[in-house]
């Protein structure tokens, strides 16, 4: 196989083995967790063959430094603190950051709006 950009046919495949495998891993996790850790590997090394992105409907359903699925309330922990979203893995005790700024930005914009809008009204 050459190297380089890939054809768009190609990488459309990658997308979607990528997606069914990530499925078969949630619907697996219950009776077979080493399996589910599996298909999560072999999503990784197709993402990589053809040089494309995770989906991000599962990016966030696999621990970034041991690889393993991760099942809120079962082997990860989600909490909210300071502006972020922290998942901790169970497995390797690391933790992922992912900041939710844009949310309490648009929030506020929302508010300010529609005082904005009363004070009008009143006028």
């Amino acid at each position: 196989m050459r190297r380089g950009k890939r054809p768009k046919w190609m990488i459309d495949i990658a997308k979607e083995r990528m997606n069914i495998l990530f499925a078969m891993a949630k619907s697996e996790y219950n009776l077979n967790p080493e399996r589910s850790n599996r298909y999560v590997y072999l999503a990784l090394k197709i993402s990589k063959k053809y040089n494309t992105k995770i989906p991000l409907k599962w990016k966030r359903n696999y621990c970034k430094n041991c690889y393993k699925f991760l099942k809120p309330g079962t082997n990860s922990r989600i909490r909210l603190s300071n502006s972020q979203v922290n998942i901790k893995c169970m497995e390797c005790n690391s933790t992922m950051h992912i900041p939710y700024m844009n949310e309490k930005k648009l929030k506020r914009r929302a508010k300010i709006d529609t005082y904005i809008i009363k004070k009008r009204n009143n006028e």
